[in-house]
């Protein structure tokens, strides 16, 4: 049993009820076969002793982010489709990896899940590509006749997940166009089985990329509702999200509600152009939402009303979605871009907290996936996924509101060491994956031969 003792860290434990989220000027961790087993203020107890101890001199140390809504097969793709909304953008992403194949999106998901690590996310609920690949919109809906890709373009997804080291939710989409109603549910069960053939502690859960927003059939909502149901698995809408079709996508909602969804295994993803009925029906059914600010300013979304639906008591997780439309998985840039849109929104400052951002995309993101009884926050019994974040390198000077300043000062170049169960897997952004040199070969090897052949993606 292997061990690791943290010493002198300013802890941000974000752990529920704790005041200042947690927050110890000095205290020391102790982690014992990826666990955290002890931690508390001052020195360790007398005794107390390990394989190897990390002393911080005064950084953070504070829970691994937990995006609660990510694209990571996006990872090759960024600055595309920069004056487009959400359809157009799509056009060009998912255009151009609708000619990808098994291996393509393999290679693509680890170059996405280590950036995430890299970048201290260290749980995310990854939407794999679809089997079915990628139309254009037509009326706010699919044709739903693309070809059908084979089941190891899902696996493969899986595999790039677990492969880095990353603690994931695996979403799939059950592309109910294509097929008969068995064969749906059967391709559907063998893509959950692979992702729960896999090290549980990495592969967290199967989930459902609900794709009733553009689906041409009306009983979409129907087959997630007894997917959920036989199978066991959560779902993460992608919902409410374009500003275009508004009154035709709001109406689907309906679909989701009628089918028996709203329950506290329904999630909607980006959720902003919602009406008071919609958000009223959603806290009482007892569903959820992931908020994306990054992502929903770069795409010209718009902003989800996020402070009014805490209110009504939604639980809320944050995202960062795809490195395709953030370009950079930047957790604090996301928490900040939170902060600045809700503020500029309401013109109130408490409508967005730092202390509210931090919980949301840590344990608030782990709780509304189900896996917060293993991360978003460091307790005892849970993962010893954290970030070591030192806020003299660059130098931020006093830190007269410790939290505060965690979450509005410091970046990506603060950021030192990222731990995934006590082991450390990344620092000053170098991945110790023995996979992460091949998987940016790959990318800068195979996909630009693929856009000569295929079309420049715009």
């Amino acid at each position: 049993m292997s061990s690791l003792l943290v010493t002198r860290a300013r802890l941000l434990t974000v752990a529920d009820g704790a005041p200042d989220l947690g927050h110890i000027d000095e205290g020391w961790m102790l982690v014992e076969d990826g666990r955290i087993a002890a931690l508390g203020a001052g020195s360790p107890p007398a005794g107390t002793t390990a394989d190897e101890t990390l002393d911080v001199v005064g950084a953070f140390v504070a829970p691994g982010f937990v995006s609660s809504h990510s694209h990571l097969f996006t990872s090759g793709l960024r600055g595309l489709g920069v004056s487009e909304t959400l359809y157009g953008w799509c056009d060009s992403m998912l255009g151009f990896t609708s000619h990808m194949s098994a291996d393509d999106i393999y290679w693509s998901t680890l170059h996405g899940a280590l950036d995430f690590l890299g970048n201290g996310v260290t749980t995310a609920y990854n939407f794999t590509d679809p089997l079915q690949a990628w139309e254009s919109m037509v009326d706010g809906k699919r044709v739903g006749n693309a070809p059908l890709r084979d089941l190891e373009y899902h696996t493969r997804q899986a595999d790039g997940c677990r492969d880095a080291g990353l603690r994931f939710v695996d979403a799939i989409g059950m592309d109910v166009t294509a097929g008969t109603d068995d064969e749906i549910f059967d391709r559907f069960a063998a893509e959950v089985a692979h992702t729960r053939s896999m090290d549980p502690s990495l592969a967290l859960g199967a989930s459902i990329m609900g794709q009733v927003q553009w689906s041409p059939r009306p009983e979409a909502a129907e087959f997630e509702v007894e997917a959920m149901r036989r199978f066991g698995v959560t779902n993460q809408a992608h919902f409410l999200e374009s500003p275009e079709a508004v009154p035709l996508q709001q109406a689907k909602f309906a679909l989701y509600r009628d089918a028996g969804a709203l329950g506290p295994d329904m999630m909607f993803g980006h959720f902003i152009q919602t009406t008071p009925e919609i958000i009223e029906a959603t806290a009482a059914g007892g569903a959820s939402m992931s908020w994306q600010p990054a992502s929903n300013g770069r795409l010209a979304s718009g902003v989800a009303l996020v402070p009014e639906m805490l209110e009504l008591g939604i639980r809320v997780g944050m995202g960062l979605d795809d490195q395709a439309c953030t370009d950079i998985s930047d957790p604090w840039g996301n928490m900040r871009a939170g902060i600045f849109l809700q503020r500029a929104r309401t013109k109130e400052p408490l409508s967005m907290t730092p202390e509210t951002v931090l919980r949301l995309h840590t344990l608030g993101s782990a709780e509304i996936l189900g896996v917060d009884d293993r991360v978003g926050s460091l307790e005892v019994g849970k993962f010893a996924d954290f970030v070591v974040v030192d806020p003299r390198m660059p130098d931020v000077g006093p830190l007269w509101h410790p939290v505060r300043s965690y979450v509005l000062s410091m970046s990506l170049r603060n950021l030192k060491k990222v731990y995934v169960g006590g082991v450390l897997v990344s620092e000053d952004g170098v991945s110790t994956n023995p996979l992460a040199a091949e998987a940016s070969a790959r990318l800068h090897a195979d996909l630009p031969p693929q856009a000569a052949r295929f079309g420049h993606p715009r």
